[in-house]
């Protein structure tokens, strides 16, 4: 039983390892657009803008997850002034349910009423989740919504009624990562924002695509 189970333990890290190495290998290909230094000055204007705003309005900042995590570890120290932090973690429905549903997998503790609301998220891409955050928001009774993005996507499919109010650095329509942003789950940590080489998906590696 002990040697099955050490069998299937070194298969588990042969896999594990393997993946690990074309990760590696599609991060090396992949293109630079925005370095970590140029971050830390995008971070830097995005606090001065939202101190400005928010300063004397005790906001609560609401986190997203898992894309607004660390977004918000380099914001949120910048801010230097009183505030409430707390989080959500919520994906949209998907098949039938039409609309912008979401699916909460973790919800806000603290009471919305008569608050400014501060939501904290890696990207504005098409928006979707967004608006719907920040309308159920707006239905627990907070008095402003702000929305701080590090990224915002330019293309044309933006849902209507959606922007950022402080907005770190436009991005082009690739698939980007790095700085919140993930690549099916990993490089959320990668400092600086990446976009994966503009190949068609299945000049991928078959693992990752």
């Amino acid at each position: 039983m002990s040697e099955k189970l050490d069998h299937q333990e070194s298969e588990h890290v042969a896999a594990a390892r393997a993946q690990a190495a074309e990760l590696e290998n599609l991060f090396s290909s992949c293109d630079c657009l925005i370095t970590a230094e140029a971050m830390q000055t995008v971070y830097d204007r995005m606090a001065i803008h939202i101190t400005q705003a928010l300063h004397h309005r005790l906001p609560i900042v609401l986190v997203v997850m898992n894309g607004g995590l660390i977004v918000a570890g380099q914001l949120l120290p910048r801010l230097m002034f009183p505030l409430e932090v707390d989080y959500l973690h919520a994906t949209r429905y998907r098949g039938t349910t039409t609309g912008g549903a979401l699916k909460w997998l973790a919800q806000p503790e603290r009471a919305f009423t008569e608050r400014d609301v501060l939501i904290i998220d890696d990207i504005l891409d098409e928006g979707v989740t967004l608006k719907a955050v920040r309308d159920w928001c707006y239905q627990a009774g907070a008095a402003k919504v702000w929305i701080a993005v590090a990224t915002n996507k330019i293309h044309d499919q933006k849902v209507a009624d959606i922007q950022a109010d402080f907005v770190g650095i436009d991005v082009p329509n690739r698939y980007v990562f790095g700085e919140g942003l993930d690549y099916h789950g990993f490089f959320r940590n990668i400092t600086g924002i990446y976009a994966l080489p503009e190949v068609h998906p299945e000049a991928l590696p078959a693992a990752l695509s």
